[in-house]
């Protein structure tokens, strides 16, 4: 069977080790020591403390003398992870961009919500904040529901943590399993999963991992943290109602006033839904005829072969995006383009880090430290997805970034994945990514942004948000485990 995505790595055999086993565990301690503190402490860019941490991996294994080979190392896993994932990114990002500009969150938002229940708004949060979470990233998804959030909770007199948690669930299960988001097509890429494959078992596992930490858990959480809905936001802010009218709110001291800035049309919920789900139908539908048609000649999986490609799924959908989302709201040619382009510049930053997260995995597999793990792990009988599990865990902890953690600890696994079938290579995938959401806490970016929103304190916050993704990191791995049984 064909990989979705294409890895040098995975293409060729492990290095051997360039140096004694202990010399090359203190290499890679080294070397993420100095990724942690560079991150945590001195508050530098990822993307650089990525670098540093290289170097030191590099010249702790081998010395002053081969740095020339730990830069050329470096350079060539870069470039591969930069042509595997750093274009899927900026087609996600584009595709993204035309899903909030259009209205069609809002209309999906709208949809699901306005006809369920006061008590199935918790599940239908749920339900929205997976939706968004498909193609959208963590922070920009949370942006955007927020103000729904704020809206359900006053109208349903529902505690703002039983509405919000579901939502928040959504939206990091789906960041943190399921590709086309950055960690999980870091993985894939580093380790030579199939993507289709990937991607199947990710929702199979998001979806109940969903329903434990989001309506489940929301509910105890909203007993534990009472919360008054914070005056933000006027509670249509930044929404594209149906007759078109489009409003947002600034808040000047504790009034908020609201403006009208522009009409806009909306696409139909049919419609939204149909591009949403279009790249997934793609590349889930390239695995199953993988799967089910032998012959590599059948015109039909010729087809999928191609149209399943992720970077040819992700361009089908944003050039369909631009006519049903972009055409579908009457914006104008000019307001696409800039719609589009206005999309790139925030996603730049984790295309390098990305990038430098390939180059930091060549330079381990150089040394040899795969190899040498993985014949330590055939010895000692542990289980290869709990072992990425907690490897992904500790560096998420530590460094407070899901990317970080799953780029670490998707390099580390690379020689444990050798011999294993494509089935097995997508569950220790899964198990990075949700070792990835364990636990998050004050040195993560997405702890302050939730808290602030939700107007909560430190303690709050741990006792809902960060809560929640432990449960979501530990039910991931649960529901992992249980499909290594038959898989």
């Amino acid at each position: 069977m064909n990989n979705a995505i294409t890895i040098l790595a995975a293409d060729t055999e492990l290095a051997e080790p360039v140096a004694a086993g202990w010399q090359l565990i203190v290499a890679a301690l080294a070397g993420i020591a100095i990724i942690v503190v560079l991150i945590t402490v001195a508050k530098l860019h990822p993307f650089l403390a990525l670098i540093f941490g290289a170097i030191t991996v590099g010249i702790v294994a081998q010395g002053w003398n081969n740095l020339a080979d730990v830069f050329d190392s470096f350079a060539d896993g870069f470039g591969t992870t930069a042509a595997g994932v750093g274009i899927l990114i900026a087609l996600g990002a584009m595709f993204a961009k035309l899903l909030a500009d259009s209205g069609g969150a809002d209309e999906i938002v709208d949809t699901i919500v306005g006809h369920a229940s006061p008590r199935a708004l918790p599940w239908a949060m749920a339900l929205v904040g997976a939706i968004i979470g498909l193609p959208m990233f963590f922070e920009i998804g949370l942006v955007l529901l927020m103000p729904v959030i704020y809206l359900v909770a006053k109208r349903s007199q529902l505690s703002l943590i039983t509405v919000g948690i579901p939502a928040l669930a959504g939206l990091s299960a789906m960041h943190g399993l399921v590709p086309p988001h950055p960690g999980p097509l870091t993985a894939i890429d580093l380790l030579g999963a199939d993507l289709g494959i990937t991607l199947a078992l990710g929702v199979a596992v998001a979806i109940p991992t969903i329903i434990v930490a989001g309506p489940l858990f929301g509910r105890l959480a909203g007993k534990w943290v009472v919360l008054d809905v914070p005056d933000r936001f006027d509670a249509d802010d930044f929404s594209h109602d149906r007759a078109g009218a489009t409003s947002q709110a600034s808040v000047e001291g504790d009034t908020a006033t609201t403006v009208k800035t522009a009409t806009r049309q909306r696409p139909s919920f049919g419609m939204t839904m149909f591009s949403v789900l279009l790249p997934v139908a793609l590349m889930m539908g390239k695995a199953l005829v993988d799967i089910f048609i032998d012959d590599e000649a059948n015109p039909v999986r010729q087809t999928f072969d191609i149209l399943g490609r992720p970077l040819v799924a992700l361009l089908i959908a944003v050039i369909v995006g631009i006519f049903t989302l972009g055409r579908g709201a009457a914006m104008a040619r000019d307001q696409i383009v800039k719609c589009i382009e206005s999309s790139l510049p925030p996603v730049a930053g984790i295309i390098l880090i990305v990038a430098a997260g390939g180059g930091f995995k060549q330079v381990l597999v150089d040394t040899g430290i795969g190899t040498m793990l993985a014949d330590w792990a055939k010895t000692t009988g542990v289980s290869t997805i709990l072992l990425a599990w907690v490897l992904a865990v500790l560096i998420r902890l530590a460094t407070g970034s899901a990317t970080v953690a799953t780029i670490t600890a998707s390099s580390l696994m690379l020689g444990l994945v050798e011999g294993m079938s494509t089935g097995e290579v997508s569950l220790i995938v899964l198990a990075v990514g949700a070792g990835s959401l364990f636990f998050s806490h004050v040195n993560d970016a997405g702890f302050w942004l939730v808290k602030e929103y939700f107007g909560m304190s430190v303690g709050q916050t741990i006792k809902s948000w960060s809560m929640m993704e432990t449960v979501l990191s530990v039910v991931g791995l649960v529901l992992v485990l249980l499909l290594g049984i038959f898989i």
